[in-house]
């Protein structure tokens, strides 16, 4: 027994650098995974902070932090679509319909909010499911499918909303309230990434026990521990900063938290594991015995739902219902966070947390331009470029990959 001891000793250095070297081929064959991203996201950061010192600001970073979760909750539908290499061009057109809804059964029905909201997201998973049933049904390429909801749901909403055409919400409204006033107390801010840090730790734990009992090679504990405190101190930090102000907004802290729960179960449920199955090859995971239909539905009623939920966001963050909601660029720019933060266009490969990071990159550099007093066609032009280049990327390294993968 005594001799075994110095030789896990020796292992565990040994482990971690078969992790360094295992993560430096990965990224040599093609696996890029969140790089990109968070590189592009410090030097947007860098930049603009270097143009106007108050970019980096706590104040500023609190008000870029709450006006991506309405959008960012509708990049999370996204997401799930993408995976399975599908798109959806109705989410806001849904979202605008969600928030009318809200408006016209709290304010001119006099329902009560409870109700309301529940017959918005019901609405959003109604719709979702009437894509995927006309997806398997009939064989109609999403594009079409949620191209045609566009259109009838946008006008679906200017005739909910009526002659008015738009509907304040009372800001004494919790709904309101929630949007634009509630803040998590300092300590809550530093529990829940605590508490996050501790929850990553024990699933990569236990998924490196499993593979190494099924004779598998996994993560070595000490790699885990390093990213976990990694995690740890990063959260921590920005909730401190962001806690020298106004703090972690919880509208954006529900944002955070579904990000987290469908990260949950596209990593750690059969039906997640369908997903990136069906995303990859739908035949091979027809043939694996996937209920293939089954996923594609699911998707879709998660998806409009989710537009549904940042429906009714954007409506709580803005105290009012128009004929513009959900309209504009909301619809491009939750498709260009998806892809902006990491999930490929081609399906199977992505992850929940590119919602976060793709809606920070557009934020980022809506915040940074308005600092500068610059035009919003600059921003346009400079989030396309941004999107294009998201884009050339995954592309790059879906070559790269299938090159490794015929050496």
């Amino acid at each position: 027994m005594t001799s075994a001891e110095p030789q896990d000793d020796r292992l565990a250095p040994a482990g971690a650098r078969r992790a360094i070297t295992g993560m430096v081929t990965r990224i040599r064959g093609g696996d890029l995974g969140s790089l990109p991203v968070i590189v592009g996201l410090v030097l947007i950061c860098g930049i603009f902070q270097v143009l106007n010192p108050t970019f980096l600001s706590s104040t500023n970073l609190v008000n870029l932090t709450m006006q991506c979760a309405a959008v960012g909750t509708l990049a999370i539908g996204i997401v799930l679509v993408l995976l399975l290499g599908e798109i959806d061009l109705s989410v806001g057109a849904v979202s605008g319909l969600s928030s009318a809804i809200l408006a016209v059964g709290y304010v001119q029905l006099g329902l009560p909010m409870p109700i309301v909201i529940l017959g918005s997201l019901v609405t959003g998973a109604l719709i979702g499911l009437l894509f995927g049933v006309l997806r398997t049904r009939f064989g109609v390429p999403s594009f079409v499918i949620t191209l045609a909801g566009l259109l009838g749901f946008l006008g679906l909403q200017l005739f909910v909303l009526g002659k008015t055409g738009s509907i304040n919400i009372p800001f004494d409204s919790l709904l309101v309230q929630f949007g634009q006033q509630w803040f998590l107390p300092a300590w809550a801010s530093y529990s829940l990434v605590g508490l996050s840090a501790a929850s990553y730790f024990v699933g990569e734990f236990t998924r490196a026990r499993r593979r190494t009992d099924a004779g598998l090679t996994s993560t070595p504990v000490a790699v885990i521990v390093a990213r976990t405190a990694a995690i740890l101190v990063v959260l921590e930090s920005a909730a401190w900063y962001l806690n020298l102000t106004r703090g972690v907004g919880a509208m954006f802290a529900v944002f955070l938290l579904l990000v987290v729960v469908v990260h949950m179960f596209l990593t750690r449920t059969a039906w997640g594991r369908s997903v990136f199955a069906v995303g990859g090859n739908v035949e091979a995971a027809r043939r694996a015995g996937i209920r293939v239909d089954r996923v594609y539905i699911s998707v879709f009623v998660l998806c409009s739902t989710f537009a549904a939920l940042g429906g009714l966001f954007a409506a709580a963050r803005l105290a009012a219902a128009n004929q513009g909601s959900g309209g504009a660029d909301t619809n491009l720019t939750a498709i260009a966070a998806a892809v902006i933060g990491g999930t490929s266009l081609f399906g199977g490969r992505g992850s929940a947390f590119s919602a976060v990071l793709g809606i920070l990159v557009i934020m980022s550099i809506t915040s940074g331009l308005t600092l500068l007093n610059l035009d919003s066609s600059v921003r346009y032009m400079i989030t396309g470029l941004v999107l294009l280049l998201a884009v050339i990327i995954d592309s790059l390294s879906r070559r790269s990959r299938a090159a490794s993968g015929r050496a």
